[in-house]
């Protein structure tokens, strides 16, 4: 009897799990990634932080690819106690973007005017990247740092991980104390 509730249990958490690391990667869903801005020169060098997020439904991840806010990218970024959103980007419309090479995250291309650009060169806007400039009111790019980005998990996954931990730790409990018990 003992035996076969700590099978079903075990089962359970299992199905969890392998349900919660084995999703369909064919699906669309929407992606989100966090950033680092590390401004190590300028007016204001400090670490800043921001997040994108996006639908992949239509990425090949073959070759270089582009998502703008009309595939769903949202973009947030606090920079000197100002959030800043996608639509302060100065062309909004046509950008923000991301930018992919065979499917692996290149960086933004972002622009606010007279704030800051975070992309690849100025002169290179179809291309994000991971470089950071500060712009000043005569439209002068003075790069100040770079940028870094992390796929953030999604909470499905986290999840069900956690879960399986914690019913594989229960469960060991569990045989320990009868251990200790018979």
């Amino acid at each position: 009897m003992k035996l076969a509730k700590n099978l079903g249990i075990a089962t359970i958490a299992a199905t969890i799990s392998v349900a919660a690391i084995g999703a369909n990667p064919t699906q669309a869903a929407l992606v989100n990634y966090g950033f680092t801005v590390n401004a190590t020169s300028g007016d204001n060098p400090g670490q800043y932080f921001g997040s994108f997020q996006y639908d992949d439904s239509t990425l090949t991840n073959t070759g270089l690819e582009t998502l703008g806010v009309e595939n769903g990218l949202a973009v947030t970024f606090n920079y000197l106690g100002t959030n800043y959103t996608e639509v302060d980007d100065a062309d909004f419309n046509s950008f923000p973007i991301a930018s992919f090479n065979n499917g692996e995250v290149l960086g933004l291309s972002y622009f606010v005017a007279d704030q800051f650009a975070i992309g690849s060169e100025p002169n290179t806007p179809d291309v994000g990247g991971n470089k950071f400039f500060v712009i000043d009111q005569s439209v002068n790019t003075t790069q100040v740092g770079t940028v870094s980005y992390a796929k953030v998990p999604e909470p499905l996954a986290v999840g069900g991980t956690a879960i399986a931990g914690v019913m594989g730790l229960w469960m060991q409990r569990k045989k320990r104390a009868t251990k200790v018990v018979g």
